[in-house]
């Protein structure tokens, strides 16, 4: 596999845990019914594709992603902070669409950087960026 197909799957991976994270993060502030109903369903996907990056980076004997815990932590904190004196629906609505829409930037950057990237990884980050973008535009009738 060449680096720059390791250098997609590992941003995927990294994409999906990011979006996991903060989608877990917000479900227990969520009391919108069909709002926590669209964050579970995000989390499966983004748990699928986070699952095939990983099995790609695996079965090429690459090292995949590891997370980093102090990016976690602000992560979390910068979200627990955000929600402490509001958690409207139209607000977590908010701080999910700004998640997302900087996962998009990031897995865009990795993908013009890569170019050299083969046709399996650029496929499986291409299915990110349609759920993330997906993901934005119902997250948008929320706000």
């Amino acid at each position: 596999m060449k680096t720059q197909e390791v250098a997609v799957y590992r941003e995927i991976q990294r994409n999906a845990e990011t979006a996991i994270k903060a989608l877990d993060t917000l479900s227990d502030k969520v009391y919108d019914k069909e709002l926590a109903l669209q964050i579970s369903r995000q989390s499966l996907e983004y748990a699928n594709l986070r699952s095939r990056a990983v099995e790609a980076l695996l079965d090429a004997k690459a090292e995949p992603y590891k997370a980093n815990q102090l990016a976690d932590i602000v992560q979390r904190t910068g979200l627990n902070y955000n929600t402490l004196l509001n958690t409207s629906t139209g607000h977590i609505a908010e701080l999910m669409i700004k998640e997302r829409n900087n996962g998009v930037l990031e897995m865009e950057k990795v993908l013009r950087h890569n170019g050299e990237a083969g046709e399996k990884p650029r496929t499986l980050a291409k299915e990110l960026l349609d759920i993330d973008r997906h993901s934005i535009t119902t997250l948008k009738s929320y706000l």
